[in-house]
């Protein structure tokens, strides 16, 4: 029988890296959630940090959701934390075991215990991921019991914090939302105050949150697969069982926007040079838009339709790798790169990540809302392409072909469309399928099909043949495509290479 990860196993190992004195480190950060993206980046540098002797905090963790938190308290809140991955081209597998949770508590059984944690004054952050749905305004009376919202939750614990210290300055909190929503700071300020004039609170306390409460924008991209599948084996090899195991990528990334106040009370942002306290974070959302997901949903239908079913198959192939990387450092890497300082070193930082042997990433479920991926992170780049170099994006053109071919439907049955990739059927997951089914259906000329689509602004808010060139050669390519088969013409590529 394998002992339990806790206080009392890792204390008798010597190279755990974690100290005793960890445990006494006070409180000072509320993190509402308890999911494997905050406690694989958010945990893992309070951690880091706390190692380093440069932060000496801890943090109090809210699960909003229902279910008890028996496996935080069994295990003393310890977890493991296994880095695997690539990073600079070289395999990554690092185990750590974090100590940056000092308890997790349940917001219905224990809300009178969260309440009480705010009066702590070394308690000055608070941090969530309550998923994107989770920053929505819910008019409730937080004087009726647990608020069911997250902002409503937020409200009572602020007022619970105003009232304890009778609004005394400098007694604010820095909040971090991490929900991948664009302004996620700024828009749970609102809401927030929103709700505390639902709530008919004073006018003080609202002065004191807009005036003491600092609510930061933040971006955050890590890759935390979670528990992995043979978490038996593994257990048996480190000697120790831990039922909050997580796996997680080599990259991360945290932006946040704030000044010298919040890196101040964010402190351990000092131990990792990717963790990042800035004025504005746009560039940071910018990169990570077109480089990463701009790659991906030029380069997906392509790889899926030659047969291909993962991002780590594709990088394994030699005719898509070859893709990717002419995509990412060499069409949409030169029209951003002045206005994003770091990305020069974003781009291949991107390539390791999609060649991560151990994340199986489906390109099918990438595909979902192919078209509209398209338009959000890959049109600015074909029009700052063609503005640079007065020349068209090769590759970004054949990206765009190929989504056109994997949006010809098949057939449909119940409102569905489905598409052929050789024998085998696929659903098209893209609100915008009927559009293109019917382009497909109403046009035997591929270039005057091509062509409306281009300048059908119901898919683009824009012109396409406005680019000089752009609709004949994506019809080419279309063409070719079809004609000729995905697979023949990428073996057609690699010869003449």
């Amino acid at each position: 029988m394998l002992p339990i990860l806790n206080k009392d196993f890792i204390l008798k190992q010597l190279d755990s890296g974690v100290h005793e004195k960890t445990f006494t480190f006070p409180e000072k950060i509320l993190q509402f959630g308890t999911g494997v993206l905050l406690r694989g980046l958010v945990d893992y540098l309070v951690d880091k940090a706390n190692r380093q002797g440069i932060y000496e905090g801890r943090i109090v963790v809210v699960k909003s959701t229902d279910g008890d938190t028996a496996d935080f308290s069994n295990q003393d809140s310890l977890f493991t934390t296994h880095i695997k991955g690539v990073s600079q081209g070289e395999l990554v597998d690092q185990v750590l075991i974090n100590a940056a949770i000092s308890r997790v508590l349940q917001s219905n059984a224990e809300w009178e215990e969260i309440l009480a944690a705010v009066h702590q004054p070394a308690l000055q952050t608070i941090i969530s991921n309550t998923t994107e749905v989770g920053i929505q305004y819910v008019p409730e009376k937080i004087a009726d019991g647990v608020p069911a919202s997250y902002p409503g939750k937020l409200l009572a614990i602020l007022w619970e914090r105003f009232s304890y210290f009778k609004g005394g300055d400098h007694t604010g909190f820095v909040i971090v939302p991490t929900e991948l929503v664009v302004n996620n700071g700024h828009l749970l300020r609102d809401i927030v105050l929103q709700l505390a004039t639902y709530n008919e609170l004073p006018a003080a306390f609202i002065t004191w949150i807009r005036e003491d409460n600092h609510f930061c924008n933040s971006l955050v991209d890590r890759i935390v697969p979670g528990k992995p599948r043979n978490l038996a084996e593994i257990e048996q090899q480190v000697g120790y069982t831990d039922k909050l195991w997580i796996e997680v990528e080599p990259y991360l990334l945290w932006a946040i926007e704030g000044n010298e106040h919040i890196r101040s009370v964010l402190s351990f942002y000092q131990a990792d040079d990717r963790m990042l306290i800035e004025p504005s974070i746009t560039p940071f959302r910018e990169q990570k838009l077109r480089l990463l997901n701009g790659s991906h949903t030029a380069a997906v239908p392509l790889a899926f339709l030659s047969g291909l079913n993962t991002v780590y198959e594709s990088m394994q192939d030699e005719y898509m790798s070859h893709f990717f990387r002419e995509v990412v450092l060499r069409e949409i890497l030169p029209t951003i790169e002045e206005s994003c300082p770091t990305a020069t070193a974003f781009a291949p930082a991107v390539l390791d990540r999609f060649a991560n042997p151990f994340i199986a990433h489906k390109l099918i479920s990438i595909t979902f809302q192919e078209s509209s991926k398209m338009n959000a992170r890959n049109v600015r780049t074909l029009q700052r392409y063609y503005e640079k170099y007065q020349a068209l994006p090769p590759h970004l053109c054949l990206g765009f072909a190929a989504m056109l071919l994997f949006l010809q439907p098949a057939r449909e049955e119940g409102g569905k469309y489905y598409g052929n990739r050789g024998d085998e059927e696929y659903l098209i997951t893209d609100d915008n399928a009927p559009v293109f089914a019917a382009w497909w259906r109403d046009h035997i000329d591929i270039k005057e099909m091509v062509t409306g689509i281009c300048s059908d602004k119901r898919l683009w808010e824009t012109d396409l043949t406005a680019i000089p060139g752009f609709a004949g050669e994506v019809a080419d390519l279309l063409s070719i495509l079809k004609n000729k088969g995905v697979k023949a013409f990428i073996q057609s590529q690699l010869l003449k290479n």
